[in-house]
């Protein structure tokens, strides 16, 4: 028996069982299909939907009670598939039955907004296994995923460290030298700040209170860049599709662009020499981000294929709360008060901030752009040809594992695998949990990149650099790197 019916995105047809009686049977109750411009309608705290495998869920009645604070409605009425994994363990998705009122309308051109991995395979299952393998460690030893008693000891040292370097640049010392010592230690714990305290906290892996955790993330802002504008980039577009082309904004934004990282983008001459002149700009990523990215996202209403969202009266208060307290007491105060020329101040003013952009862009740029990693590209419907954690594992690379300095020192980024794979996980438990997800990833044939050292790891990145900006790099019509 066939049974055609009308809902709000159309006519669609439904199959139904042989009759068993010669009354009619009633027909089975359709979902309500939403297109994508209707969700996208209900994005705000207030009024919250998210689209999850095509689904269409209100959550607005949990966004008071999500244990995650503002992370529910960081992409609120958007396709939240792939965060919705990651940050939820497997118990969560029955969870979500009581909130589903209908499925996506898909129409022609939705595919770039519903971007998909493939999950019908023994790579798409991988993930599940891992999962279960990973809570039942949390669960046998009693510990909480979130943040230790050794995360806020470090945190403490880390604002402690801020505080008096800062001191130290611009006030403490008269001389050039110790003043220029204490810039670079400035610098080191501004980095400090984006990869270890502000880094877990935006990715509600620090306090289980939700304001706790909302104050953690907000200590980028006090550095100068913006923690709304970093969720945009980081969490909703890079962590969702991590080197996925035209989707991940760490990759590319604009075209022409000053890097060409992947045989998908168009090469430009100048880009033969970025291997040389990228040492050099990628300390101005701070000062950028601080400056100029975190205003041109707000104007534009976009980071590369990111939607930006709408900033709640909450969060227009700390962006623009954050810029003023930033130029009071990092431009405004030394001018005022301190006892440096003008040229010292000017050195100590950039030499911080090159250093906060050299530590961000190496620790950062080691994991995902290598030639050993994989570099993916959505097909015309919108379908990545790897399950979505595979292809976290195969997209990413680790370095000095085993070592307790670089485990401090980059906020866990050394096990870059293990945190895409578990962004709502403190860092600190990243050393513990990477033998689960190697042994994980062996058994289910899963690559793992682990170069054995940080300087191992810069130089296969800066090789990379020079070979895709080479003028014989040809590009590839295949879809996986």
């Amino acid at each position: 028996m066939m049974a055609v019916t009308e809902g709000a995105g159309g006519v669609t047809a439904e199959v139904g069982l042989h009759k068993r009686s010669s009354q009619p049977r009633p027909a089975a109750p359709r979902s309500k299909l939403f297109t994508l411009d209707e969700v996208a309608k209900h994005d705000s705290p207030t009024d919250c939907w998210v689209v999850i495998r095509r689904r269409v869920y209100d959550v607005t009645a949990w966004v008071p009670q999500h244990p995650g604070g503002n992370l529910i409605f960081v992409k609120a009425g958007r396709d939240c598939t792939q965060l919705f994994d990651s940050y939820h363990p497997l118990s969560a998705r029955a969870v979500l039955d009581k909130f589903y009122i209908g499925e996506v309308d898909v129409r022609p051109g939705d595919e770039q907004f519903l971007v998909a991995f493939e999950e019908d395979t023994e790579e798409g299952q991988f993930y599940t296994v891992l999962k279960k393998r990973v809570e039942k460690y949390f669960r046998e030893n009693k510990l909480n995923p979130r943040a230790t008693g050794a995360m806020y000891a470090k945190s403490l040292t880390i604002l402690a460290g801020l505080a008096l370097s800062f001191y130290g640049t611009f006030f403490a010392f008269s001389s050039a030298p110790a003043s220029l010592l204490s810039a670079v230690l400035l610098g080191i714990c501004m980095a400090e700040v984006g990869v270890s305290i502000m880094h877990d906290a935006n990715h509600g892996a620090f306090a289980r209170n939700t304001w706790a955790s909302h104050a953690l993330g907000a200590t980028l802002d006090i550095v100068g860049a913006s923690s709304f504008m970093w969720r945009q980039q980081h969490v909703v577009g890079h962590h969702a599709y991590t080197n996925v082309d035209g989707q991940d904004p760490d990759l590319r934004v604009k075209d022409p662009d000053v890097r060409r990282v992947t045989k998908f983008q168009p090469q430009q001459s100048y880009q033969a020499y970025q291997h040389i002149y990228l040492a050099f700009l990628y300390g101005l990523l701070a000062i950028k981000s601080v400056l100029l990215d975190d205003f041109m996202a707000l104007s534009s209403g976009a980071i590369g294929s990111v939607k930006v969202a709408k900033l709640t009266p909450g969060e227009k208060l700390v962006f623009w709360g954050g810029k003023a307290l930033w130029l009071g007491y990092f431009v405004l105060l030394p001018v005022v008060k301190s006892r440096h020329s003008w040229p010292l101040l000017a050195a100590c003013w950039l030499l911080s901030e090159f250093v906060t952009g050299w530590m961000l862009a190496f620790m950062f740029q080691v994991a995902h752009v290598t030639s050993d990693v994989s570099y993916l590209e959505a097909d015309k419907t919108g379908k990545v040809p790897r399950g979505w954690a595979a292809a976290q594992a195969a997209t990413t690379a680790d370095f000095a594992h085993g070592s307790w300095f670089w485990t401090q020192i980059s906020g866990g980024l050394n096990y870059q695998v293990v945190h895409h794979l578990f962004p709502g996980i403190c860092h600190l438990h990243y050393p513990a949990i990477a033998p689960i997800v190697l042994d994980t990833c062996k058994e289910f044939n899963v690559p793992y990149h682990v170069y054995p050292t940080f300087v191992r790891a810069l130089a296969a990145h800066f090789k990379h650099l020079k070979d895709m900006g080479a003028p014989t790099a040809i590009p590839s019509l295949a879809t996986v790197g």
